[in-house]
């Protein structure tokens, strides 16, 4: 008669052959899944870059389609982490769904029918972003290092083109992106965005001092070859405030700050020649008024009749341009295109992150989404901004992204968010 010691033994033995696969199982769908979400956000910032042109020598039509067909296999790639439509209620992404609805209703007029096309972008933009909002304030910041992976290869793409030719990757005497031509505005921006990113970080801890130092240098040295202002002053207030928030928590937030600040001194009082000739870029004091001829566009766009409709809603979303020039100015873009409501909107959204983030319990994510508002508040006044699918658009998504509580993140994602 079987003991029953040996009835133990044997179910043992049949029990553990059926763990190990289903642990594996489990962990490769896991992995899938974290690579189908980097895919899908860099897919998303590959349609924002839009094409202008490339070392080589793409048609047109090809370069277009490249871009464009980006954001619909973006769309399939996240229904196929999220075949259940499983959506986090969230005020950020319901504030950008107000822009393409007062979008869509000002394309549906007769004399803005040219617009529905652009409308439609953004409207499939900003469904792929609610499909992805299942990952939204995870302990690993899957979205902040999607958005870290598309930042250093945008920049290696710049650094290879500089390498290859010099002189078409400085034309005019600021750096621009070559290889996929990227204008130097933009190399800036998403120069910036990736330093900041990573000092903050180191900041709080979660980068080593090695890797912070070596882009801090090579990214750096990018960002001053395009010699950009606002992307420049846009990184330093959003380093300073995400610092200030950490400030009384960790000492070399202080340190830092002590040292930062010595340092800009010296820097101010021995090389203020050199730093107000780089800031002047051999500008007058002309150009420097107007903003290198931005207020020349912001004038007449202001002055220009509207009835109540276009004042109130603006023409429809179009290039971000009057006259054949470009705005360069997200509230005056919006005004353009969205109208009042359209500012109004905008204004919402960052305003909105600031306070969510003013409530946060202090935090890397905290301090990191500091970042991101401050440096799109300060870059909105001469870029345009999140108004369209631009860069800044995933910028705010992932600064609303860190303001999610981990503890209700984790229990959306156990009720179901993933296939």
């Amino acid at each position: 008669m079987t003991s029953i010691a040996t009835l133990r033994a044997r179910r043992t033995i049949y029990r553990k052959p059926r763990i190990v696969p289903f642990l594996q199982t489990e962990a490769a769908r896991e992995h899938s899944i974290r690579r189908r979400v980097t895919l899908a956000w860099c897919l998303l910032f590959l349609n924002a870059l839009g094409y202008i042109g490339s070392l080589i020598h793409l048609p047109g039509f090809v370069g277009k389609a490249i871009t464009q067909g980006a954001l619909p296999l973006a769309l399939l790639v996240a229904l196929s982490i999220n075949r259940r439509v499983v959506l986090r209620p969230n005020v950020f992404l319901v504030l950008m769904s107000l822009l393409v609805i007062e979008a869509l209703l000002t394309a549906l007029q007769p004399q803005y029918f040219g617009t529905i096309y652009r409308t439609a972008r953004l409207a499939e933009y900003i469904v792929t972003l609610w499909l992805l909002t299942p990952w939204w304030g995870r302990r690993d910041m899957l979205l902040l290092r999607s958005h870290l992976t598309m930042l250093v290869i945008i920049i290696s793409s710049v650094l290879a083109g500089l390498l290859i030719a010099p002189g078409l990757a400085r034309s005019g005497g600021r750096l621009g992106g070559l290889l996929w031509y990227i204008p130097p505005t933009q190399v800036a921006h998403y120069a910036a965005v990736l330093i900041g990113l990573v000092v903050v970080m180191w900041l709080c801890g979660h980068a080593s001092g090695k890797v912070t130092l070596l882009v801090t240098l090579v990214v750096g040295t990018v960002l001053v070859m395009t010699h950009t202002r606002t992307a420049l002053v846009g990184m330093v207030a959003g380093i300073l405030i995400a610092g200030l928030s950490m400030l009384v928590a960790k000492a070399r937030v202080r340190k830092l700050f002590a040292v930062g600040g010595f340092l800009a001194a010296i820097a101010i009082m021995t090389l203020s020649g050199v730093l107000t000739t780089w800031l002047a870029r051999g500008e007058g004091s002309q150009e420097l008024t107007n903003l290198t001829g931005r207020t020349k566009v912001w004038g007449p766009l202001l002055a220009f009749p509207r009835d109540t409709f276009q004042e109130i809603f603006g023409t429809g979303l179009s290039n971000s341009s009057f006259n054949g020039l470009p705005i360069d100015s997200t509230w005056l873009a919006a005004y353009q295109e969205q109208g009042l409501f359209g500012d109004v909107v905008c204004g919402a959204i960052l305003l909105f992150l600031l306070v969510v983030a003013y409530f946060q319990v202090r935090g890397v994510q905290r301090a990191l989404a500091l970042f991101l508002v401050v440096y799109c508040l300060v870059a909105t006044f001469t870029e345009t901004g999140f108004n369209d699918v631009t860069p800044y658009v995933l910028d705010l998504t992932l600064a609303a992204s860190m303001l999610v509580s981990p503890v209700a993140a984790r229990y959306r994602h156990e009720r179901g968010a993933e296939p």
